[in-house]
């Protein structure tokens, strides 16, 4: 039955609401839990599901993503499985880039139609869950659906920062309304499990992952040539026109990483004693690119923190953070709070020298620095006795060297702070 679905991932917009993390890459291209990027999760819930023959659509800041893509999915000769990159791009027929999901989809019809599939699985490349998609895709066919979209029960409160779609109680969607109002709101509840409505989670928002029949997406995407998105064009249209669209409720843990702080929180959030994102669970493994790093060396005192391959950790105190791959951290720092994503490569006697002249320190982070609430990029360089978010919540503002966001500070790759450096 898998066999049967093409999965489409899509690698989002320019993402300026996580920048300054999306300066130099896409949303998907950004690291997440230490060793994994963003799109590794939806690539690894089609590979754990079976539906191994998926394409990832790209357009802004891609060549970091399309590099990670390169370097990580190979497949044997014998396998028909792939993870191929569909970039943007300009043809005789359409002068124009992606103009939104639907339209990016849209131009990329004819690289697939020679394909054999009987459904289409549409993803986005910036949520952190784990989905059995194989259930959904059974729910779809025996539902009859033309359209499946996943739902997630949410509360009242959560409801106006999502579509929301009302049900009847077979599941199938009778209408949707974007983002409504607190005032308007009570009419939108649908039928959820008794859980569910104990929690107060009575309203369903839209996921942003869908299964299209074939001819239905095709229909559809040539039918409303002037429509370039699914959530706010295709799917009110699709309800409208009385296609049978199904609600296909998930109850798990998702997050939609759309700006700085949920981005901070779902990192660290990994840190907890049983996390709702479950890295250790052999059945929903997450897939990313393979590297042959040492193990990492660490002396100092560590509450709930994760660290990656690699890293070097000198007496140092560290609690609820995220440590990526190749991290340093000096002596006698106290971390908090912070996700640092370490380092693309280890410096060589040759790159300290040279450090050293500009008076720069080297890659990571220095001795006796104290950090809270921050996210440091890739190949940042932090000297000693640095001070970042320290004492009274920091208002919002862009710095050459870093970004405050929601009283997170985001050091940007590749910045040098210098010895004594205070934010």
């Amino acid at each position: 039955m898998s066999n049967a679905v093409i999965s489409l991932i899509l690698g989002g917009g320019s993402g300026t609401r996580l920048y300054p993390l999306t300066r130099k890459r896409s949303k998907p291209a950004v690291p997440v839990a230490g060793k994994y990027r963003l799109v590794d999760i939806p690539i690894s819930n089609c590979l754990n599901a079976d539906m191994n023959r998926i394409f990832v659509l790209t357009q802004f800041n891609s060549a970091s993503l399309n590099k990670h893509i390169k370097n990580t999915y190979h497949f044997s000769h014998f396998s028909k499985a792939f993870v191929d990159i569909l970039a943007a791009e300009q043809t005789p027929d359409n002068p124009t880039w992606y103009q939104g999901t639907a339209d990016a989809v849209r131009q990329c019809l004819h690289h697939i139609e020679n394909y054999e599939y009987d459904y289409v699985l549409i993803l986005s490349g910036d949520q952190l869950y784990q989905m059995d998609f194989r259930e959904m895709l059974q729910h779809h066919i025996e539902s009859q659906a033309e359209v499946t979209i996943g739902t997630i029960p949410v509360t009242a409160k959560d409801a106006s920062d999502f579509g929301i779609l009302k049900t009847d109680d077979h599941g199938l969607i009778t209408s949707f309304t974007e983002k409504p109002k607190q005032d308007v709101l009570a009419p939108w509840a649908s039928p959820v499990s008794d859980e569910m409505h104990a929690a107060g989670r009575e309203y369903l928002a839209s996921m942003g992952i869908y299964i299209f029949s074939r001819n239905t997406l095709v229909n559809l995407l040539k039918g409303q040539a002037a429509a370039t998105d699914f959530g706010k064009e295709i799917i009110p249209y699709a309800i409208n026109a009385d296609l049978k669209v199904m609600s296909y409720q998930y109850t798990g843990y998702w997050t939609d990483i759309g700006n700085i702080s949920s981005f901070w929180e779902a990192n660290l959030s990994l840190t907890d004693d049983i996390p709702q994102f479950n890295l250790f669970d052999e059945h929903q493994t997450i897939y990313s690119r393979a590297r042959m790093l040492p193990p990492a060396k660490m002396s100092g005192t560590f509450k709930k923190t994760i660290i990656a391959d690699g890293t070097i950790i000198n007496d140092s105190t560290l609690e609820r953070c995220v440590v990526g791959i190749r991290a340093r951290i000096g002596k006698g720092s106290v971390i908090t709070n912070s996700y640092i994503m370490g380092s693309d490569f280890y410096q060589t006697l040759e790159d300290l020298a040279r450090a050293k002249s500009k008076g720069h320190p080297p890659m990571g982070i220095g001795d006796n620095c104290v950090i809270n609430n921050a996210i440091i990029d890739k190949n940042v360089s932090i000297g000693n006795n640095v001070k970042i978010n320290v004492g009274e919540t920091l208002p919002d503002g862009e710095h050459e060297q870093y970004t405050v966001k929601d009283g997170i500070v985001v050091i940007k790759n590749g910045m040098v702070l210098p010895d004594g450096f205070v934010i």
